[in-house]
């Protein structure tokens, strides 16, 4: 249940900002990359953690607004000393994103197949 809310909320978000025409300044792009990433690592863990049947929501959140500030204080201190320490941060959220991405893809593979292999053995019982 929580996952459909998750993907209903990212989507009418995707299309909130789709519509609303919104330049983001050249001084924030950084920033906003890393606000994305932070985003898509959440619910994409929210989603793995879901189907693991562990999700908790104080824990999404908590892991959401930290990861957040952290990438938001990387940005910014790397900003101030003229490095890019904000790539850190995106590579970072890169991985864990693949990584929940394939372990998402593995859970409802699996699920699929144990269902699709419990069907198959019903049908030929009777």
């Amino acid at each position: 249940m929580i996952v459909v809310v998750v993907l209903i909320g990212a989507f009418i978000g995707v299309i909130i900002g789709y519509l609303i025409p919104w330049d983001i300044p050249v001084n924030f792009v950084q920033y906003s990359a890393i606000a994305i990433l932070t985003a898509l690592d959440a619910i994409f863990g929210g989603i793995r953690a879901q189907l693991e049947h562990k999700f908790n929501f104080f824990r999404f959140i908590s892991s959401f607004f930290t990861n957040a500030a952290l990438a938001a204080l990387l940005a910014y201190t790397g900003n101030k000393l003229g490095v890019d320490i904000y790539l850190g941060a995106v590579v970072a959220f890169s991985i864990r994103l693949f990584q929940n991405l394939s372990i998402i893809r593995e859970e409802l593979f699996d699920r699929f197949w144990s269902w699709h292999n419990n069907s198959s053995e019903k049908s030929k019982n009777i």
